[in-house]
């Protein structure tokens, strides 16, 4: 009997972990390194984020919508080949 995956929980629990990590890996940064510190990976992959108050804000938003669309799809991914089984 295979477990299927319940695609919104799935996709929401992923969203909401991406988007609280993103924003205490930017304030982490921020008091190691200081709001000056080297472009990150980030910053290049996301619009308007930064290492500030406002950038990990966006980066939440950011984090919220990649989560969410990433564990949509793995979680369909997953149901298909675990049905085709």
């Amino acid at each position: 009997m295979q477990t299927k995956l319940n695609l919104k929980a799935f996709a929401l629990t992923c969203g909401i972990l991406w988007a609280v990590i993103l924003f205490l890996l930017t304030w982490w940064l921020i008091l190691l390194e200081g709001a000056d510190a080297a472009p990150t990976f980030f910053m290049r992959m996301y619009p308007g984020y930064s290492l500030s108050l406002v950038g990990s804000l966006i980066g939440l938003v950011w984090g919220f919508v990649d989560g969410l669309i990433c564990g949509f799809v793995f979680s369909w991914l997953y149901n298909k080949l675990a049905k085709a089984q």
